[in-house]
């Protein structure tokens, strides 16, 4: 799967692939790999950049056009509270 939107959401946002790596605790080789289609993003660090760049992983994903993210889910919101 390609995902070129995880690429221009951090051009848009004029950022380093050594920023976005450091956000998600890994090495820019290995981010690089993910923006180049040569390793698949795990769906972790999937949701991480849906919630960094406030967005939906279906966005990421191609898999829709609206940026704008889902709301939370009840269970998500609690989760995250603590």
């Amino acid at each position: 799967m390609k995902y070129e939107r995880i690429r221009n959401l951090r051009e848009d946002h004029d950022l380093t692939q050594a920023e976005i790596a450091n956000y998600l605790h890994i090495s820019q080789r290995a981010y690089s790999r993910y923006e180049n289609d040569e390793r698949s993003i795990p769906v972790e660090t999937l949701i991480k950049l849906a919630v960094y760049y406030s967005t939906s992983m279906d966005y990421l994903t191609n898999r829709t056009d609206v940026k704008k993210p889902y709301p939370p889910s009840v269970q998500y919101r609690s989760s995250t509270a603590k």
